[in-house]
């Protein structure tokens, strides 16, 4: 199984409508952190249109992100949305290709450029600069849902089925390559921390 991706651009019919929509986003937390697959929900504002939103989440499989789709505050959250609430949600969902982590202590000016494992990134986060010990900042859980984190159980881990070259590229195995690298999903219906379900690949 491949570490799935799904980014959400959202619109709301109103200011009031988001405002609700932020009482019910934030017990998303809740649910998620309950669902072995689940590994990292976002949502920002476009610094350059305020009635735009995007979230972001990280999921261990399509599987995994069938799972939230079944969840029933899920389906009850979807349900509120699409009476209305928003007016237009654009899903696009990913295979993971690879990921990176690129740091620069400010007290030593170590550089770091890694590779690193997504279903561990929290772990990875909270490392110390190898040189001197400077403790990197790293956003926590917040109480909104904005931010929702889990690392992997490593019976949650995807099997080894990617590794990665000298060059920094990571190549998939066979049974990657009968899928797209980048799957675009229609919805029925608006998504919360996948308010909607994206039913061509979702």
């Amino acid at each position: 199984m491949t570490i799935y991706l799904s980014m959400q651009r959202v619109r709301f019919s109103s200011p009031d409508a988001y405002e609700k929509f932020k009482v019910l986003f934030a017990d998303t937390r809740h649910h998620l952190m309950k669902l072995p697959g689940f590994i990292h929900l976002t949502w920002w504002q476009h610094p350059d249109d305020p009635g735009w939103f995007n979230e972001c989440s990280f999921w261990a499989s399509k599987e995994a992100l069938y799972d939230w789709h079944l969840d029933t505050y899920h389906k009850h959250a979807k349900a509120w949305a699409a009476n209305g609430a928003i007016m237009e949600d654009i899903i696009t969902n990913f295979e993971l290709v690879g990921t990176r982590l690129l740091r620069v202590c400010p007290v030593c000016g170590e550089l770091q450029d890694k590779p690193y494992d997504l279903g561990s990134e929290q772990a990875v986060l909270r490392e110390q600069c190898p040189t001197c010990g400077f403790h990197f900042p790293y956003l926590t859980e917040q109480p909104t849902s904005f931010a929702v984190f889990k690392d992997l159980m490593p019976q949650e881990q995807q099997p080894a089925s990617m590794s990665e070259s000298p060059d920094g590229q990571v190549d998939a195995d066979a049974d990657a390559s009968t899928e797209p690298s980048v799957v675009a999903a229609g919805a029925d219906g608006p998504n919360l921390a996948a308010v909607g379900d994206a039913q061509q690949t979702v």
